[in-house]
């Protein structure tokens, strides 16, 4: 088949029809410096751009250095829009580090991916990736209208409703695979993964969940009709998700424009392997503007780490920077802790962009063993609210993946 007949053959109806039965740059800045290089994009690869942002390395840890990355995106192999041998070329020229293409697994009788086409992913993936400069991943969107949307990456495999028709087999089918896996847009699939129903077996799998999709922020998305924070509901039933930020495109504009979700991941080498064991680790946050980079500590423990204690004072140390052009913006810290439906927030720090950051907070597990910090800009509004007069009613910047007392 040529690449023609398969653009063809995929139309864009396709697209709109899964949406239905669902019921549904970033820098390039080098490690140390403050400013991108110019990179060609897909759509116009003569024209350089030019974009600024903040350095790699992290003022607060050593070892590992700041990768910007998208890991949920589409292609005319499933509901996209896109040529797939297009996806990673724009992504690499529009800055990123890391991509992953995540094409829809069979969603009822709406076609998805094929082993042919699951193949032709694994091709386009190991033909991209560049082992210290760009890493090109494989992964699989596994698609319940109903329960939600999982993503799963690092298999040589992949598996749809008919191989796993609920969250629960779908845990079954992971435990036997060294793979991570993320949920994806939370609040959006009315049944949301049996409300999160815990399952033991593979809590090192499921390492993220989407706080930023597209331009949604899924700390209140649904809320209106809810009642519930997806955060909230992911983290209290016991998982141990790390946040994260994506795009999941669906046309042509792979890496553009800005405002879509990424994800920041702290690696110790720009690999599949680097890649792998950062998102195990839960070492990264998310974000939907180009550029940032947010490190975090509490105490001695980096975001997505256990601190040794079930209570007591914590001094928190953040690293917030996004270059020249957020020098002294005014943003908000908010600190997170688990409430019935919302989150509580302890605590709301004033600070600025572009400088460290440090706080103290009184902690204990009996309210709860979960802490995460939202980064927001109190100047603008949350467009999808939660309860009338929450402090996170502004505009989300980012998230840091959480941390865990020790119960």
């Amino acid at each position: 088949m040529t690449t023609h007949e398969h653009d063809h053959h995929r139309t864009p109806s396709r697209r709109s029809m899964l949406a239905g039965a669902s019921g549904l740059l970033i820098l390039a800045s080098a490690p140390g410096t403050a400013s991108a290089a110019g990179t060609r994009t897909a759509r116009s690869s003569d024209i350089p751009v030019k974009r600024t942002g903040a350095a790699r390395a992290s003022r607060l840890t050593q070892g590992t250095t700041l990768v910007h990355a998208d890991m949920h995106n589409h292609t005319a192999m499933s509901d996209g829009d896109g040529d797939p041998e297009l996806a990673f070329a724009s992504m690499r020229d529009a800055g990123l580090d890391v991509a992953a293409l995540t094409d829809h697994a069979t969603l009822l009788s709406i076609e998805g991916l094929s082993s042919e086409e699951w193949d032709r992913t694994g091709r386009l993936a190991d033909s991209a990736n560049d082992p210290g400069a760009y890493t090109a991943i494989r992964g699989f969107e596994w698609s319940h209208p109903l329960q939600g949307h999982a993503n799963v990456w690092f298999t040589d495999d992949w598996v749809d409703l008919g191989g796993a028709g609920s969250p629960g087999s779908l845990y079954s089918w992971l435990q036997g695979r060294e793979a991570v896996a993320s949920f994806n847009h939370p609040g959006r699939e009315a049944q949301m993964f049996d409300n999160f129903s815990f399952s033991a077996g593979v809590l090192e799998k499921m390492v993220g969940l989407e706080m930023f999709n597209r331009g949604d922020d899924y700390l209140f998305d649904g809320w209106a009709e809810s009642g519930r924070s997806p955060l909230v509901a992911c983290l209290n039933a016991g998982w141990r998700t790390g946040l994260t930020g994506v795009t999941d495109e669906h046309g042509t504009d792979w890496g553009f424009p800005e405002g879509k979700g990424r994800s920041g991941l702290w690696v110790t080498e720009n690999t599949r392997a680097g890649v792998f064991e950062a998102m195990r680790a839960r070492r990264f946050f998310a974000t939907r503007v180009s550029g940032l980079r947010l490190d975090a500590m509490a105490g001695s423990v980096q975001m997505g780490g256990t601190l040794g204690l079930a209570s007591g004072d914590v001094q928190f140390t953040v690293d917030l920077d996004r270059g020249p052009e957020w020098e002294g913006k005014p943003l908000n810290i908010q600190v997170l802790r688990p409430g019935s439906d919302a989150p509580a927030v302890v605590d709301v720090i004033e600070t600025q962009s572009n400088q460290l950051t440090t706080f103290t907070v009184p902690l204990n597990a009996a309210d709860g063993n979960w802490i995460v910090l939202r980064v927001s800009d109190p100047s603008q509004s949350n467009p999808s609210p939660g309860p009338s007069g929450h402090p996170c009613n502004d505009w989300g910047v980012a998230y840091s993946s959480p941390w865990w007392l020790q119960a």
